[in-house]
C-alpha cells in the first residue's frame, strides 16, 4: 500500500454538487495493492456470501460505523483516520474480471458496500464502483447495493440494464428523519432528503429499492422509525429492515465521544437506553445477538417497525432464489458452433 499525491478532489467533479456543509477533515489517498476484490462472508447471520469493496475507510464519517476497526489492520485509527485517510483499489474491475473468469465462479449475488460505502465521494473522480458494475452487467452478475450516495443516480442506466438482464436492488441506509440530527451523526453524507429522492427517482425507473433504518440507535431515532418507513414508501421503495446499534471494540469509544459532544442533554438517556436493550452491556459480539437486542424497550421498537411497516404499505415478500443469469460474454456464440 503506498500513498497517493495529490488525489482528485471529489468535489469538484461534474459527477456531484457540493449541497451540504464542507468538510472539516483533510482528505488523504492511498492505493491498495489487494489481489482479490471479493470478500467472502462466513457469518450465518448475514444474508450474502460475497461483497465487494472498492474503498477502505469512508468519508462520510459515520460515528455509529461497524467497519470502523478494520483501518486499524493498515496501521490507522479507528476514528478521524477513518473517515480522511481512504484506501482504494485501483485495479477492482480488472480483478472482478478475472474473478468471473475463473470456472470456480457460479454467479451468486454481489453486495457492493458490505463494508465501506461504494458511493461515497471519492467514486465521484474514480468511478471505481461504476467499472466494477460494468463489469457484472457484462456477466450479466446478480448485484446488491447499499449506500447513503446520492452518486448512484449517475449509474442508472448501468442499474436498468442490470436489472433488465440479471438482478439488481438498492438499499438506501437513512437512520434518521430530521437532517439536523443527521448532520451531527453522519457528518459527511449526503441529507436524507437527499437520498430519499433518489431512491424516488430509481425506484420510478423501475429498479427495486429499499431502505435500512439501520443502525437502531435507542434513546435517539427509534422515534423516527413511522416516519422513515411512510417517507421510503412514498418514495418506491418495496422492502425495509433495521437492525441495533453495534460498538465493537473501537467504534464505542469513537461515538460515545462524538454523541456526547453532539447531544450533551441525551448521552445520558442513549447510553441507558443501549444498556436496557442488551442486558446491561453496551454491545455484543455473538451471532444473531449482535443485530437485535433483548427485553421490553427492544420488544416494543420491534413492534413499531412492524405495526409502522404494514401501516406504511410494504408488503410481505416472498423469499426468492438468485436468478441464474450468469453468464460468460460469447459463451452463447461459441455454442453455436
Amino acid at each position: 500500500m503506498r500513498t497517493v499525491m495529490n488525489p482528485p478532489n471529489p468535489f469538484e467533479s461534474q459527477h456531484r454538487d457540493l449541497l451540504e456543509p464542507a468538510p472539516h477533515v483533510q482528505l488523504q489517498m492511498f492505493e491498495d495493492a489487494t489481489r482479490d476484490i471479493l470478500s467472502r462472508n462466513e457469518s450465518p447471520d448475514l444474508p450474502f456470501r460475497w461483497s465487494l469493496n472498492p474503498y477502505r475507510g469512508c468519508f462520510h464519517a459515520c460515528a455509529y460505523c461497524y467497519a470502523r476497526p478494520t483501518h486499524e489492520y493498515w496501521g490507522f485509527g479507528a476514528g478521524t483516520d477513518f473517515e480522511s485517510k481512504i484506501v482504494v483499489k485501483r485495479e477492482a474491475a480488472t480483478l472482478l474480471r478475472r474473478t468471473f473468469e475463473k470456472p470456480s465462479w457460479k454467479g451468486e449475488l454481489i453486495l457492493f458496500s458490505g463494508n465501506t460505502d461504494c458511493y461515497q465521494p471519492l467514486e465521484a473522480s474514480l468511478e471505481l464502483t461504476r467499472a466494477c458494475l460494468k463489469v457484472c452487467a457484462e456477466y450479466r452478475n446478480p448485484v446488491g447495493i447499499i449506500t447513503k450516495g446520492v452518486l448512484v443516480l449517475r449509474d442508472l442506466a448501468l442499474l436498468s440494464r442490470l436489472h433488465q438482464e440479471a438482478s439488481v436492488r438498492v438499499y438506501f441506509s437513512i437512520p434518521f428523519s430530521d437532517d439536523e440530527t443527521a448532520r451531527k451523526v453522519e457528518p459527511h453524507a449526503p441529507s436524507s432528503r437527499k437520498r430519499f429522492e433518489a431512491m424516488a427517482t430509481l425506484a420510478k425507473a423501475g429498479i427495486p429499492t429499499g431502505i435500512s433504518l439501520s443502525p437502531i440507535i435507542p434513546g435517539l431515532n427509534d422515534e423516527d422509525v413511522p416516519d422513515l418507513l411512510a417517507r421510503a414508501r412514498h418514495a418506491g421503495a418495496v422492502e425495509a429492515m433495521a437492525t441495533l446499534l453495534r460498538l465493537a471494540g473501537p467504534v464505542e469509544s469513537v461515538f460515545m465521544e462524538r454523541m456526547s459532544a453532539a447531544f450533551p442533554d441525551r448521552i445520558t438517556k442513549i447510553t441507558n437506553r443501549i444498556r436496557e436493550v442488551r442486558g446491561g452491556a453496551i454491545s455484543k459480539g455473538a451471532f444473531f445477538e449482535r443485530h437485535r437486542g433483548a427485553g421490553p424497550y427492544w420488544t416494543m421498537i420491534e413492534q413499531l417497525f412492524e405495526v409502522a411497516k404494514r401501516k406504511a404499505g410494504f408488503s410481505v415478500l416472498p423469499d426468492e432464489p438468485v436468478p441464474a443469469t450468469f453468464r460468460r460474454p460469447g459463451i452463447e456464440q461459441t455454442a453455436l458452433f
